[in-house]
């Protein structure tokens, strides 16, 4: 079937599959995101409906088309304000770091570089309220700086560039699960996630609206246990389990009265439900704190919740928890809001942290203001990155990284610093024996093209204005010093994937070809580039696979980088770093794209099984599981999904599960038997 054709077989429901919905969800977050000056406000917008997804920045992508074309621009207050699809934007008119105001209480790095503290509530306002005129001197059609006091400038010759984020996304290092149950396919080994679906071994636990059913898997024919049902103004957005402790984390909205029709808010919460009788779960307490669900980890017994908070002042400075967030009903102290290296902001990552054992008692909690970024979590640091977009203070893109340290349930704030470049998502940083990797891709500032969009088959190149892109490769120590870097990796083309491993970094950059790059990081002070691979296409996702292997899941591209042919599974002999190789390639060629591309957990990787499963899209939406050995990659199972719920497979013992919706199937790891299926 040709690409032209495809495009025919998009239907409907199609849209409503995993990716279609993630999609839609961001959209809609972008329009929940941007703040105008409250008289171009009919009403407050509401801010929800945030999917943690992986986003690709300013790239044409075969996928996403048909929502885009539906939902190319977002209409705020009367405005059409444009949305680049692979690139978040928080309208966020990134100041200098010149202008940063100096706190009178601050967390010292230990090289001197500071996170300061807010001084008090105050300054937080003042830090929102210059945030809203420099978008109101951006709605009137000029360009806003600031003074070092913060104060705006009016001016239609300067320009103010919106920065914007990337959301988050994460797989363990070593791609092998050595238990008899696998588990969520997760961004720093040993660091735990929340997903869509979770196993034990003994039972699954699985979200389906604002339910979680419990279905025990130990017997033949798998049997419902019990379901624990939410209100309906909570989305349940992720679940975890440990030690029969279910953690499902959901989100609230609430409305103001008719005397405060502007008053609205949106609350995350982890509540934590003892499940050692999975008949009977019973509730031991819960943490809420402000903002839309981020994303969670678990470091031994302790969760970590993260979730942004959208500041407003549309009610005035004494409406203090409108700005500042709250954790457990209280106010997050000053001391503990880690204020912007600008003078301007209006969104937290609110952290906070809790005890498995004692989950109603908070143990900590951050708020970090600014802008809401890309987060990476190590197995001891916090890591939040913003896109920073300023013209009048740096010739190209920049990052800012703020580091927050965690241990046994206490955050501190560590350094911060400020890189060229834009990450491309949070496999493009590593942190490895204290230093922090990173890969980005340096722009000229003020570039706000939006990329067209390329549906399966067609060409992209006479469509794409030329690109005067870069790479650079970074080496920060614990203080965020910088160590070392590489420039000029690759030019006028972008990173579209990177995986570290131990002191080897590989990195694909994309055109037209598909450059793989080995990196020697053995010497922090001195990297090199050892080894550069061309083949056609490009790889999106990259996992280690077992023993001097690298998986990469992309998109196959004929020689001219052109047209493309389907998705690509390739496999990388990397024992060699020096002369890495191709050595296997599959073309799956009805299709047109993987929910691996934006979604890392939904990818089931095993090493030791000798299991590669995930979902793929083209004609129709199936789930397909391969097996690798020298002569290649083999398909093992393929099921259509008829469905239009998250997808998930997993396997516990002998068996393998497909979760979709409220659908579970059960199949023998065998031979892929099928034995049993329960609607829920």
């Amino acid at each position: 079937m040709s690409g032209k054709e495809l495009k025919s077989h998009v239907t409907e429901e199609q849209f409503e599959d995993e990716k279609d919905r993630k999609i839609g969800n961001e959209l809609r977050e972008e329009a929940d995101k941007i703040e105008v000056p409250d008289k171009l406000k009919p009403e407050r917008i509401e801010l929800m409906l945030r999917e943690h997804t992986e986003q690709k920045v300013k790239r044409w992508k075969p996928i996403y088309t048909a929502i885009a074309a539906a939902c190319c621009a977002v209409i705020v207050g009367g405005t059409a304000v444009g949305v680049q699809l692979d690139k978040k934007s928080d309208s966020n008119y990134t100041a200098s770091s010149k202008e940063k105001t100096k706190s009178k209480n601050t967390e010292k790095a230990a090289a001197g570089s500071q996170i300061a503290s807010a001084k008090d509530y105050d300054e937080v306002y003042d830090y929102v309220k210059a945030q809203e005129e420099s978008q109101s001197v951006q709605a009137r059609g000029g360009a806003a700086t600031y003074s070092a006091e913060g104060a705006p400038m009016d001016s239609s010759s300067e320009k103010a560039v919106a920065s914007s984020d990337t959301a988050s996304m994460q797989a363990a290092d070593s791609g092998m699960v050595s238990s008899d149950y696998s588990d969520t396919n997760v961004r720093e080994d040993g660091v735990g996630e929340g997903d869509i679906v979770k196993t034990d071994g003994k039972n699954l636990y699985t979200m389906y609206n604002n339910r979680i059913e419990i279905v025990n898997i130990e017997k033949q024919n798998m049997e419902q246990a019990a379901t624990i049902r939410l209100e309906k103004n909570q989305d349940i957005r992720e679940i975890y389990i440990k030690d029969d402790q279910l953690v499902v984390v959901y989100t609230e909205s609430y409305y103001g009265d008719e005397t405060d029709s502007y008053s609205y808010r949106i609350v995350t919460t982890a509540e934590i439900y003892d499940v050692s009788n999975p008949d009977k779960p019973i509730s031991k307490g819960k943490v809420t704190q402000s903002g839309n669900y981020n994303t969670m980890r678990v470091s031994g017994d302790y969760v970590y919740l993260l979730s942004d908070f959208n500041a407003s002042i549309v009610n005035g400075r004494d409406a203090i928890g409108e700005y500042v967030p709250s954790v457990q009903g209280k106010l997050v102290e000053d001391s503990n809001i880690c204020m912007p290296q600008y003078v301007r902001g209006d969104t937290y990552t609110v952290v906070s942290s809790f005890s498995l054992k004692n989950p109603e008692e908070k143990v900590d909690s951050k708020a970090i203001f600014g802008c809401s970024g890309l987060v990476y979590v190590s197995k001891n640091n916090i890591y939040v990155c913003e896109s920073y977009y300023n013209s009048d203070d740096s010739d190209v893109t920049q990052t800012c990284i703020r580091k927050i340290s965690y241990k046994d349930g206490i955050l501190k704030a560590v350094g911060q610093t400020r890189i060229d470049g834009t990450l491309n998502d949070s496999f493009s940083l590593d942190e490895y024996e204290g230093n922090l990797r990173l890969v980005t891709t340096v722009s000229s500032n003020g570039d706000s093209e939006i990329m067209p969009l390329v549906l399966f088959g067609d060409s992209a190149d006479s469509e794409i204005a030329k690109q005067e892109d870069t790479n650079y490769l970074y080496i920060l120590d614990e203080k965020l010093n910088e160590l070392s870097k590489i420039e000029d990796i690759a030019k006028d083309e972008q990173v579209y994937s990177a995986r570290f491993i131990g002191k080897t970094g590989y990195v694909v950059t994309y055109k037209q070809t598909d450059p793989l790059f080995s990196i020697d990081l053995s010497d922090p002070k001195n990297p090199q580039i050892i080894g550069e691979l061309k083949i056609p296409g490009f790889s999106e996702y990259l996992h280690p696979y077992g023993d001097g292997l690298l998986l990469g899941i992309g998109m196959d591209v004929d020689d001219t980088g052109t047209t493309t042919n389907g998705v690509k599974l390739s496999m990388f002999d990397i024992s060699n770093p020096e002369d890495v190789a191709e050595v296997q390639k599959y073309v799956m060629e009805d299709c047109y794209s993987t929910n691996v591309t934006y979604e890392y957990k939904a990818a089931m990787i095993d090493v030791e099984k000798n299991m590669i499963g995930f979902v793929a899209y083209g004609e129709n939406t199936k789930y397909y599981i391969f097996s690798y050995d020298e002569s290649g990659f083999k398909c093992l199972f393929e099921r259509e999904m008829t469905g239009y719920g998250n997808v998930r497979g997993l396997y516990a013992g002998e068996y393998f599960y497909l979760v979709s919706g409220n659908t579970v199937e059960k199949y023998e790891l065998n031979g892929f038997k099928k034995v049993d299926d329960i609607v829920l």
